[in-house]
């Protein structure tokens, strides 16, 4: 049986989570507290195996909360998050210092918004249980300036056509673990980079803003049109799906709204498929920690087309299922570490071509490809 406190202001908070975990015979909710200061108490007196943690409390919020966890009871979290900007922002410094995930919480809490997130609340608990790294943030590169962002100069604004593209599929723990592996490529890193995150509308932008701040490559939330560039890493935004498609005047991102792909949107497949189908052999497929399936098939399609196909090892994987999925499927040509992952990169990825194109090319298509 999973113990679980949930820490949250909101009295109907406090009531609606407890029910939604609770419909999952292995989670017992062992108390509820409204704010930090209580919450400590609690978790030294009930002992829980999780927690649930809202950062937007009183007297001790959820950030001060989270830094006395981490320091001194070592209790895997599980972020609930305000479904805005500036708690998108607050939502990944708490991943940073060692939140395990988060849950986004929904506009309308009183309708079935809470009934659509009561599932993937339970995976992400029980994740958080299971995983060995729940009780150590993963240490980030480089020097930080006040704002905790590493602060390195930018290659010049000449838009060059990629060396490859590098399709990546990241989920569970994906934050941190791509902050750590872009923060490794160097300003002149002559491949483009192709991100699907499983994450909410409404917090890739924020995500991507860190990620631009925080390595040497150009970061930015991909747009229909965008082209796909040296050095350049283009997230899909949270709830599209992201495809590629050549252009006379340069390779481009195409953004839609088709239903979702194993239960999600973005899926990391539709990515794959996509790339495989037209790059082939100058691509390469690249599935990092995550839960479940999302990615594994369209990696193996990755494979055949004559990409390389890598998928992040065991060990440091904060979950280890999307990978998992693929290497027992024999669709990973490599395993490679999440340490060793850049310079895998670098090394395949070859030199770029110093050949301008045009900065963006207007796609308006938003079907299915």
């Amino acid at each position: 049986m999973i113990r679980v406190l949930v820490v949250d202001d909101s009295a109907l908070m406090r009531k609606l989570i407890p029910q939604l975990l609770e419909r999952d015979n292995s989670i017992h909710v062992v108390g509820t507290a409204m704010d930090g200061a209580f919450a400590l108490k609690k978790i030294e007196e009930l002992r829980p195996d999780a927690i649930t943690l809202d950062l937007e409390m009183p007297r001790m919020d959820g950030i001060e909360t989270l830094r006395q966890i981490m320091r001194q009871l070592q209790v895997p979290v599980v972020v609930v998050s305000a479904h805005t900007r500036e708690g998108a922002s607050t939502t990944f410094k708490a991943l940073h210092m060692g939140a395990f995930d988060f849950v986004a919480k929904p506009e309308n809490v009183l309708g079935e918004g809470m009934n659509e997130i009561a599932s993937e609340m339970i995976a992400k608990i029980k994740a958080a249980v299971k995983s060995p790294f729940v009780r150590r943030p993963l240490p980030l590169a480089g020097g930080r300036d006040g704002a905790g962002y590493i602060t390195k100069p930018k290659r010049p604004k000449v838009v060059t056509p990629a060396s490859k593209v590098v399709a990546l599929g990241i989920s569970t723990g994906g934050p941190n673990a791509l902050e750590y592996m872009l923060s490794q490529l160097p300003v002149e890193f002559p491949a483009a980079i192709l991100v699907v995150q499983h994450m909410p509308a409404g917090f890739t932008d924020t995500f991507a803003r860190r990620l631009n701040e925080a390595c040497n490559l150009d970061v930015k939330e991909a747009q229909s049109g965008d082209l796909i560039a040296a050095g350049r890493v283009l997230v899909c935004p949270g709830d599209r799906h992201m495809r590629v498609r050549r252009m006379p005047l340069g390779d481009v991102v195409v953004l839609s709204d088709d239903p979702k792909v194993n239960g999600h949107r973005p899926s990391v497949d539709v990515l794959f498929r996509s790339v495989a189908q037209e790059f082939g052999a100058d691509a390469v497929g690249l599935l990092m920690t995550g839960m479940g399936e999302d990615g594994a098939e369209g990696l193996g399609i990755m494979k055949t087309a004559g990409a390389l196909t890598i998928a992040q090892d065991e060990a440091s994987s904060v979950v280890f299922g999307m990978p998992r999925a693929a290497i027992e499927r024999g669709y990973a040509n490599r395993v490679v570490s999440l340490e060793a992952l850049s310079n895998t990169l670098i090394a395949h990825c070859g030199s770029a071509r110093a050949v301008p194109v045009k900065e963006q090319y207007p796609v308006r298509h938003t079907g299915q490809m």
